[in-house]
């Protein structure tokens, strides 16, 4: 009896396989759970797990990146390790979790911001030297930059011949990739444009709070400013609201642009508020997963579209595309069939097709 019950048990583990253990991910979210962002990313991760059969775990820290630190040493050098650590490299701590992993069997994935060029030169080459490193994807942030100072330029009144338009910038935390990189894209469309004027940029380390400070001062010192772009929607309400305090309509005394589709970033675009809007890329999370779910069933998802991808996430979202969003947020699962975006089995002609569409289909 009991070597027949050995030989079903051993039946069921060849048919079954692999695919029995459910990969497990840890994400170490490098917001907070107040930011809404983070939490639709969160969410939307969760989504892909429960649907993809994956057992997904999530620390946030804060904005803290000495505590993103300890959970992924605590992660990779503790007795409970899981199969894939996601993370960001936020604050540029990516080269440091590549070391804690070393020979621990945890793979990694980066998602949002990935190596910097003088990361890439410091580490060397990647096969040797971190083999269980099997990834990244990261969005256009320098295209979303360049976006969003376009359209706001597009959308302002144009000015007589020897005027100027006053512009404010609020970018994100200094060493941090997707600041650097969407702050680089707002002065690639600043020199097409000799018209604007870049009166200031300070770093609103996006928070609401300490731009909301920051344009206090501000509209006193350049009280002609008619263009605010913002590298993310917190920081954009901090200054929206210390410009109404100056007596100040935003979308009518100045343009305001940023980026992230949150619920209320949707609904300022849609109040007239908010003039530009750029958002997709809280997916990044949940579409690595896709990748993952792939890789821990033998795809070699290098075939499609390489291991390190830059994915065009950050679109300009119009009022049409803001209501749609706004009404898919409220479903749990986001509408998404993760199972259907798998490329196991297709052509390596294939690419995933991870963008804003997919989710509004």
């Amino acid at each position: 009896m009991l070597k027949f019950l050995c030989g079903v048990l051993l039946a069921l583990a060849t048919v079954m396989g692999p695919c029995a253990h459910a990969a497990s991910v840890l994400f170490l979210n490098p917001g907070t759970t107040r930011e809404a962002f983070w939490v639709s990313y969160s969410q939307f991760m969760q989504a892909a797990a429960k649907d993809l059969g994956m057992d997904l775990r999530i620390e946030y820290s804060d904005r803290n990146s000495e505590i993103t630190l300890k959970q992924a040493r605590d992660a990779l050098q503790g007795i409970k390790r899981p199969d894939y650590l996601v993370f960001v490299n936020e604050q540029n701590i990516a080269p440091e979790i590549l070391r804690l992993a070393l020979g621990s069997g945890v793979k990694l994935f980066i998602v949002n911001n990935g190596l910097s060029p003088d990361q890439m030169r410091m580490l060397g080459a990647r096969s040797d030297k971190y083999p269980d490193w099997v990834g990244s994807l990261v969005p256009n942030d320098e295209e979303g930059g360049y976006l969003m100072l376009k359209e706001l330029i597009r959308l302002h009144p144009p000015v007589a011949p020897g005027q100027y338009i006053d512009l404010l910038a609020f970018s994100g935390l200094k060493l941090t990739p997707s600041a650097q990189l969407r702050e680089k894209g707002m002065r690639r469309a600043l020199a097409e444009h000799p018209e604007v004027r870049l009166r200031q940029l300070v770093s609103g380390g996006w928070t609401r709070e300490r731009a909301y400070e920051q344009a206090k001062m501000l509209f006193k010192r350049y009280p002609q400013t008619s263009l605010v772009w913002s590298a993310n929607d917190e920081m954009g309400f901090g200054v929206m609201q210390a410009f109404e305090e100056t007596g100040g309509k935003p979308g009518k005394d100045a343009l305001f642009g940023t980026i992230n589709n949150s619920p209320a970033a949707l609904r300022a675009l849609l109040d007239n508020r908010l003039s530009v809007l750029l958002g997709g890329h809280f997916s990044l999370g949940g579409w690595a997963l896709v990748q993952l779910h792939d890789y821990d069933d033998g795809v070699d998802v290098s075939q499609y579209g390489g291991r390190d991808r830059q994915i065009p996430l950050l679109q300009l979202i119009d009022r049409a595309q803001a209501k749609r969003l706004l009404a898919m947020g409220a479903a749990a699962d986001f509408g998404v069939d993760f199972h259907k975006l798998s490329a196991k089995g297709r052509p390596t002609s294939y690419r995933y097709p991870f963008s804003l569409q997919t989710l509004m289909h």
